[in-house]
């Protein structure tokens, strides 16, 4: 009896890979198909793991011929459920593409393939006395395909920028098969469109990245880290000018927990000892990095000094070891990590303007809790770079309450010209409130990239649109 269609492309799939390529039923794991935000659990038709680029662009161009919708992946750690498959789809997994390919310290970049996990990179970096200086909080299991997918952003963004600001170079592959190779290492080319940045944040839709030369920067050889206490957020915005008038460049962080937060890590959070009374509205985090220890540690003491004296501050931990610095970025890196205690919550990431995050963040919990009294309720970021989270947890039923939830926050950001994500893309979970950030011509043109690149609507549909 012939094979259906279907069933002649799963075995024309597999058979790009070969054995260990692929997996399928029960043989795949739920690392691979099990959302992180909880939404959803469907295991794809089929798990593939490609080995090289060239396998990629045989799996897509079958694809793309047999209007098989396929969903790319990374290390599934996003938060807006773009990578875990829908009903029908194939998974494309980069774990099997995991080479540091070559670190340059001539050109200071690093050429990596997709699959290549975030910590890695920092690690391998830094063995060539260099930094890579993206940094998340998931850098253990997030992996620089997905991070570039969606334009990750993290803890230095203030002093680095996003992901989109650390490429050099890039090698994706279209919908059809076509691979585009602009593996360079030119820090200036400014012949035609910077096709890269097409890819960068399209969330896996425009196109598959399989491998990417980074640019990496020279390894501080200071690192200063303090938490203040600071109990308005205009005092917050002062100190944010403040600190970047007296450090300049070497400003390359600045956390800021809110006291809802920073009671709840002191809580729920046992490996993160909070290092002062829970009295403050703020906790800010600021960390300067640089190339002269002892001149960077003195001006550093000397601008947080002044803050002091300016009344900006009220309390202020200055870490004077390794093991102290450690210490601090646990305590802000555990703001993400209250869920396990609490229970489940619902996670946002949005961007406003820093004039804007006292009022926010006043007025949100004002809204949220007309709606849920009882709420327990969250907010940090980094806002040197505009970049808030909030953390919100309702009750048993808290996630069949997920889209009454989004109109109260993603409302109040429409009002205030804010963005809907600031650093975890759109997906599923944010594709409805797209319009709140981007207008109708820019939609319209987002759009026609998408049927330009994927006219047949392979890579990643539904998600964005």
């Amino acid at each position: 009896m012939a094979a259906s269609a279907s069933e002649q492309l799963l075995e024309s799939l597999k058979a790009i890979v070969g054995p260990a390529g692929y997996r399928e039923g029960a043989d795949i794991e739920s690392k691979n198909y099990q959302d992180a935000m909880g939404a959803r659990s469907i295991p794809p038709l089929l798990l593939l793991r490609p080995s090289s680029t060239e396998q990629v662009s045989e799996i897509l161009k079958l694809c793309h011929g047999a209007n098989q919708p396929i969903a790319p992946q990374g290390g599934m750690t996003g938060l807006v459920s773009a990578a875990a498959p829908l009903k029908g789809e194939i998974s494309l997994s980069f774990e099997r593409m995991k080479k540091v390919v070559e670190v340059d310290p001539f050109t200071s970049s690093m050429t990596v393939e997709a699959g290549v996990e975030l910590q890695t990179i920092q690690e391998q970096a830094d063995a060539h006395d260099l930094l890579f200086p993206l940094d998340l909080g998931a850098r253990g299991s997030c992996t620089i395909g997905g991070n570039l997918s969606t334009n990750a952003g993290g803890n230095r963004v203030i002093r680095y920028g996003m992901t989109r600001d650390l490429v050099v170079g890039l090698e994706a592959v279209l919908a059809d098969g076509t691979i585009i190779n602009g593996l360079h290492k030119l820090r200036k080319n400014n012949t035609g469109y910077d096709l890269k940045q097409l890819f960068i944040g399209s969330e896996g839709t425009l196109g598959v990245i399989t491998r990417a030369i980074l640019k990496l920067s020279p390894k501080p050889s200071s690192q200063v880290v303090a938490m203040c206490a600071v109990s308005t957020f205009a005092q917050v915005a002062d100190l944010l000018v403040h600190a970047q008038a007296g450090l300049g460049a070497n400003l390359s962080a600045f956390e800021v927990i809110w006291n809802n937060t920073y009671k709840l890590i002191d809580r729920y959070v046992p490996h993160a000892t909070v290092p002062m009374s829970g009295q403050f509205g703020f906790y800010v985090l600021i960390e300067s990095m640089g190339s002269h220890a002892d001149k960077d540690s003195d001006l550093f003491l000397e601008v947080l000094s002044a803050a002091s004296e300016a009344k900006l501050i009220e309390e202020v931990i200055v870490a004077d070891s390794d093991s102290k610095i450690k210490n601090l970025w646990t305590v802000r890196d555990a703001a993400a990590e209250i869920s396990p205690g609490v229970g489940y919550m619902h996670t946002y990431d949005v961007s406003l303007n820093v004039g804007d995050m006292g009022y926010f963040g006043e007025e949100v919990e004002t809204r949220l809790r007309a709606e849920w009294p009882d709420a327990i309720l969250g907010l940090f970021g980094h806002i040197g770079d505009g970049n808030l989270h909030i953390v919100i947890h309702v009750g048993s039923e808290t996630r069949s309450l997920h889209l009454a939830i989004d109109e109260v926050i993603y409302g109040l950001i429409q009002e205030l010209h804010g963005a809907v994500s600031a650093e975890h893309g759109i997906g599923l979970m944010k594709k409805q409130f797209l319009p709140y950030s981007k207008s109708e011509p820019e939609i319209a043109l987002m759009k026609a990239l998408k049927q330009t690149l994927d006219p047949q609507g392979v890579l990643n549909p539904g998600r964005v649109f």
